[in-house]
C-alpha cells in the first residue's frame, strides 16, 4: 500500500512524500501527516547489527515511498558522513543506570543536525522528482538550534535560499554567534524584537498568505520550511529512536520484546512526536515522557487536557524549549480526534483566536501512553551538578530537564533512554555555573577550556569555528515587519 500525506486540516488533500517535503506546510495551514503509520518490516533483532545509515534507510523507506532506493540511500549517505564527529552518528551512552542518546555529534552540536543534515538532500531530490523549476526559499523560525543547523545544511545548496528569524534576546551567546557568523551566498539571518512564538507565528502567517505566494510564484520563487512542521524534518528523527532500541538489544541491555521508557526534552513537540511514531511502528516503548522547562504548556496540557498559551513567557537556561505554541502537537491532536480534520481545524482556530483549546474526554484517553514532567530552573541546575558529581558526565541544560524528569517519573525496574539534545559546550555558562557558582561572573568563552578539563572531552569543531569568526549578519526587525523584511531580502 502506497503511503501518501494528508493535511491535518483537510483530509481531501492527498500528496506524495516528495510533494509534502517540497511544500513544507499544507495550503490550508495544516501539517502534512501520513495516511497511516507504517510498521517496521525488519525485526529489532535484525536491526541490531545495522549501522546508523542502514537503520535510517529501514525507517525512512517506509514513509518516503515515492523516493527510489537509490535516491533515498544517496540522501542518507550524503547526510550522515564525516560531518558527524563519531562513526556511530548517535551514540547511546550508559551513565549510571540511565542511557543518554547523544544527538549532538553533528556540525552544529545539537539534535537538529540529525534531520537537517538530510533535509536539503531530500528537498532538492523532491524538487527534481516534481519538475519544480522555482527557486526554493527556506523560511524558518528558530529558538536557537534549528536556525544554525538549517543554515549549515542549506548554505550554498544550488537552487535554494534560506531566511532564518530568531528572538534577539532568546538564545545563548554561542547559539547567536553560530547563526550570525554563518557563511553562504544564499543565507540571511534576522533577529526579531520578540520571542520564538512571535517568530514562528510570523513564519506560518507568510506560508498561509495566498497573495504573497502568488507574488513569489510570479518571480519564480516558492517557500518551503526547515522547521519540524516539514514532514521531511520529522521522519528522519524517527530513525534515531529505532537505532537506540536496536543498540540496547545488541549490547544485551534489553531482551527481545522488553519494554523501555523514553524521556524527551521538548518545546515544539517534534522530537517526542518522532518517538511516538517510532512506538507506533513497533518499537518496544512503554511510556513516552514529555519533559518541559518552566514554560510548561505541554506538561499542563498532558495533565489537564487543556492547552493554554495565555501565560507568562519565561526565558530559561534551556532556550530551545522556551515555546508556548507547540506546532507539532497538531499532528498528535489529529490522530486522537480519529483523524478528523474538521475537529482539528476548529481546535487550531480556537488556539489562534483565544490562545487555548480543550480536548474531549475520549481524546484525552488516547493520550495514555504519553505522560509529562517539568523542571524548574533551580532543579535543572541541581541536576547538572548531581549527574556530574556522581558520574563525571556533563550534560547540557535541555538534557538536564529530561534527566530530572526521568528520575521523578520513571521506575527503576525499566530501562530508560533520555534524548540528549545538545552539547554542554553550547550552553557552557549555564552548565558551568550549575556545577560551581564560582563561575557565575566568568566570561562565557573563557569557560570553554574549563569545560574541556572537567568533562575530559575535546572542544567541538563547531565551537572552535566561531571563536574568531567574523559576524556577517546584523539585521533586526520588529515582529510586524517580518513579511516586509522577507520581501526586501528577495527584492520583491
Amino acid at each position: 500500500m502506497d503511503l501518501h500525506y494528508k493535511s491535518t486540516r483537510d483530509s481531501n488533500v492527498n500528496v506524495t512524500a516528495s510533494q509534502a517535503i517540497l511544500a513544507g506546510l499544507a495550503p490550508d495551514g495544516g501539517l502534512f501527516v501520513p495516511n497511516y503509520i507504517p510498521s517496521l518490516d525488519v525485526s529489532l533483532d535484525e536491526l541490531k547489527s545495522m549501522d546508523y545509515q542502514q537503520t535510517a534507510y529501514a525507517v525512512m523507506k517506509q514513509f518516503l515511498t515515492d523516493f527510489t532506493e537509490e535516491e533515498l540511500k544517496d540522501c542518507i549517505e550524503k547526510a550522515y558522513d564525516d560531518k558527524f564527529d563519531t562513526e556511530s552518528i548517535a551514540p547511546l551512552v550508559k551513565i549510571d543506570n540511565t542511557y543518554y542518546l547523544e544527538l549532538f555529534h553533528g556540525a552544529t552540536i545539537a539534535f537538529k543536525d540529525m534531520a537537517l543534515s538530510i533535509l536539503p538532500h531530500l528537498l532538492t531530490t523532491a524538487a527534481k522528482k516534481n519538475q519544480a523549476d522555482n527557486e526554493i526559499v527556506i523560511l524558518t523560525a528558530t529558538s536557537g538550534d534549528t536556525g544554525k543547523a538549517a543554515m549549515a545544511g542549506f548554505a550554498d545548496v544550488e537552487g535554494t535560499r534560506i531566511i532564518v528569524f530568531y528572538p534577539k534576546d532568546g538564545v545563548s551567546k554561542v547559539q547567536k554567534l553560530q547563526m550570525t557568523t554563518q557563511k553562504g551566498n544564499n543565507v540571511d539571518v534576522v533577529a526579531i524584537h520578540g520571542n520564538f512564538d512571535n517568530a514562528q507565528s510570523g513564519v506560518k502567517a507568510m506560508f498561509e498568505d495566498r497573495e504573497l505566494a502568488k507574488e513569489l510564484n510570479g518571480k519564480g520563487i516558492q517557500f518551503s520550511s526547515a522547521n519540524s512542521i516539514n514532514i521531511g524534518r520529522l521522519i528522519p528523527q524517527v530513525a534515531y529512536y529505532v537505532y537506540a532500541c536496536a543498540k540496547l538489544l545488541e549490547n544485551g541491555e534489553i531482551k527481545e520484546g522488553e519494554k523501555i521508557d523514553v524521556v524527551v526534552p521538548t518545546g515544539n513537540f517534534g522530537n517526542i512526536l518522532a518517538a511516538y511514531y517510532a512506538k507506533k511502528m513497533g518499537l518496544p516503548i512503554d511510556k513516552l515522557v514529555c519533559a518541559s522547562n518552566e514554560n510548561k504548556v505541554l506538561f499542563d496540557f498532558l495533565k489537564t487536557g487543556t492547552y493554554d498559551k495565555n501565560r507568562e513567557f519565561v526565558l530559561t537556561s534551556s532556550p530551545s524549549m522556551d515555546i508556548l505554541i507547540s506546532s507539532n502537537l497538531e499532528r498528535l491532536i489529529y490522530l486522537i480526534t480519529g483523524e478528523d480534520s474538521e475537529k482539528t481545524k476548529a481546535l487550531m482556530e480556537a488556539l489562534k483566536q483565544n490562545g487555548r483549546y480543550e480536548i474531549s474526554d475520549d481524546m484525552y484517553e488516547k493520550l495514555s501512553d504519553i505522560t509529562g514532567g517539568y523542571a524548574t530552573e533551580e532543579q535543572t541546575a541541581d541536576e547538572i551538578k548531581r549527574v556530574y558529581e556522581k558520574t563525571g558526565y556533563v550534560i547540557d541544560t535541555h538534557t538536564a530537564v529530561a534527566s530530572y524528569v526521568c528520575n521523578k517519573t520513571c521506575s527503576d525496574d525499566k530501562k530508560c533512554i533520555i534524548a540528549s539534545t545538545a552539547s554542554p559546550y553550547k550552553f557552557v555558562k549555564s552548565v558551568m555555573t550549575a556545577i560551581d557558582k564560582k563561575y557565575t561572573d566568568a566570561d562565557e568563552f573563557a569557560l570553554l577550556e574549563t569545560l574541556c578539563e572537567i568533562s575530559k572531552t575535546q572542544m567541538p569543531q563547531a565551537i572552535k569555528d566561531i571563536l574568531d569568526a567574523e559576524i556577517i549578519h546584523t539585521a533586526e526587525c520588529d515582529v510586524d515587519k517580518m513579511k516586509e523584511t522577507v520581501k526586501n531580502i528577495l527584492s520583491l
